[in-house]
């Protein structure tokens, strides 16, 4: 891994920090063509799939799954039996890995519900309502994802929401991987649709005669896919839109170089795109985990992912202090900060902009992937400075409530109808004033 210090560390991990929605390779571009007969870009292709899928419904999802990925569809939604099938097919540990899963993310969310209050004395509260359907996208491609079915439906339905749908690009025989579809049916997923790509998301936008509109989309994808989450803001809710995962390791002379190398590569193997970084306050520690990242490479199942994700976005960091290790982890806002430094708990405090902590060697990201208890679904890109990880909030609507009584009404229409005369509004101070005439004739 590329070793900096200090000026020159933060010019390399602010210098093109963002989601890179508009950074493609010429093999994506090559693809493109071979796909669409012509060079298009992300973006335009984008665009074709919304509206294609929107004019013309289920045909044009089953002709772009063929285009796209290969496979001719006879039915887009999977069977309520075919989900059932699929534990024949995945090992019984594996089955009870993901309902031990379900349930730490179950109780994780359930001790964040947001719910409904009045204060009658004040005359004012909040009402609480969850979202109707939700759609998922669960990604596939190079892996399979069932912890993103239980990272996404579970939290969805603590929240209260009615209805979860989720798309996945197909695997095997025009279905999707049989953990998924276990994962689904123990995140009590009521429905399961068997596309992928942007094609997904236009069909569970817009619907069509097989795939429901939902309220929201939620879930992480590629390129194509957060492209479609954004032209579709607005057409239905989006959680957010994800790059490329990340991990921002603090470290200091106290760290276990094998660890931190243990837990970059972890991310790195998810994505050639993928970014591990390490911000440490010692030159030694430094040059210990490059050497373990290039022992550890060799022995990786997808250690060709990985060696692209080190060489291409991977870096340590070396700066004089943890001052300025947390200044400069709080100016990248990486989706992931692990704390692994000596008494890591008197630093949580210090961070500002971070999708999730993870606080101490033990407390590792790969937990916290899988059956930490928080989703997995965390903000990418810097937009940890704004955003936050997918919870029961992301599906639930808050809305204001106002019941005054008589008397407080009359007292407060005064500075109202003076705020409203000072706009302009007269309409609106009038609306206010005939109340009080009203009691007062």
């Amino acid at each position: 891994m590329r070793i900096v210090e200090d000026a020159e560390a933060r010019q390399v991990l602010l210098k093109h920090r963002g989601l890179g929605l508009d950074t493609v390779t010429p093999q994506v571009l090559d693809r493109i063509e071979d796909a669409f007969g012509q060079r298009l870009t992300p973006l335009q292709v984008v665009e074709r799939v919304l509206g294609d899928v929107k004019s013309r419904g289920d045909q044009a999802v089953r002709e772009l799954t063929l285009k796209l990925d290969g496979t001719s569809l006879d039915a887009l939604e999977v069977p309520k039996e075919k989900v059932e099938a699929a534990y024949g097919s995945v090992d019984g540990q594996v089955v009870e890995a993901l309902r031990r899963s379900a349930e730490r993310v179950r109780e994780f969310h359930q001790a964040t519900v947001v719910r409904s209050w009045m204060d009658s004395d004040r005359g004012y509260g909040q009402l609480v309502n969850p979202v109707g359907r939700v759609g998922v996208y669960v990604p596939g491609g190079t892996a399979r994802y069932p912890s993103t079915v239980v990272m996404t439906a579970v939290p969805a339905k603590v929240a209260g929401v009615r209805e979860v749908v989720i798309c996945t690009p197909p695997a095997d025989n025009g279905l999707p991987h049989p953990v998924v579809l276990v994962a689904a049916d123990i995140a009590a997923v009521d429905r399961v649709f068997t596309i992928g790509g942007a094609q997904a998301v236009a069909a569970m936008a817009y619907g069509t005669a097989s795939v429901p509109a939902v309220d929201m989309v939620c879930g992480p994808g590629n390129l194509f896919v957060t492209l479609a989450k954004k032209l579709l803001f607005g057409e239905v809710g989006i959680d957010g839109l994800y790059g490329p995962t990340e991990t921002l390791v603090v470290a200091d002379e106290t760290a276990n170089p094998t660890l931190c190398a243990a837990d970059l590569l972890a991310q790195a193997e998810h994505d050639v795109m993928a970014m591990p970084v390490l911000i440490t306050t010692s030159r030694q520690l430094a040059e210990q985990v490059a050497r373990e990242v290039e022992i550890r490479l060799d022995r990786l199942e997808r250690g060709d992912i990985a060696r692209g994700a080190i060489d291409g976005r991977g870096c340590i960091a070396v700066v004089d202090d943890m001052d300025e290790a947390l200044e400069l982890a709080n100016e990248f806002a990486p989706e992931h900060l692990s704390l692994m430094v000596e008494e890591p708990r008197q630093y949580v405090d210090r961070v500002r902009n971070a999708g999730a902590v993870f606080v101490g060697e033990f407390s590792h990201e790969v937990l916290g992937d899988y059956v930490g208890g928080p989703s997995h679904v965390m903000p990418t890109g810097g937009t940890a400075r704004f955003s936050s990880g997918l919870g029961v909030h992301s599906f639930v609507k808050i809305s204001p409530v106002l019941a005054l009584d008589d008397a407080t009404s009359i007292e407060l229409a005064k500075s109202a109808s003076l705020i409203a005369r000072a706009e302009g509004f007269t309409a609106h101070a009038e609306a206010a004033e005939v109340r009080e005439e009203l009691q007062n004739p």
